[in-house]
């Protein structure tokens, strides 16, 4: 997948042009972006502040660390239970 040449932060500050009022094909133009990329980007980041996005991506982050330790401990307990079992 191919990294963008915006920061999330950069991207919520694009947003922000267009809600204060600026033509939205300005927005664009200015940026160097296309209709497609903005209404993507409106759909996941519309409406976000800065810091709320930073909380959202260390709940993310946060999440995927406790899935991975659910996993962990969840094949554990099956390999415990087997042991058990053949004794």
């Amino acid at each position: 997948m191919k990294k963008s040449l915006f920061t999330e932060s950069q991207i919520v500050a694009i947003l922000k042009e267009s809600d204060a009022g600026v033509p939205v094909n300005e927005v664009w133009r200015r940026h160097g972006i296309s209709s497609a990329t903005y209404y993507k980007w409106k759909a996941k980041y519309g409406g976000l502040d800065v810091s709320e996005l930073r909380r959202v991506k260390e709940l993310e982050a946060e999440n995927a660390s406790l899935k991975r330790m659910y996993a962990e401990l969840a094949l554990e307990n099956e390999a415990i239970k087997a042991v058990l079992k053949k004794l």
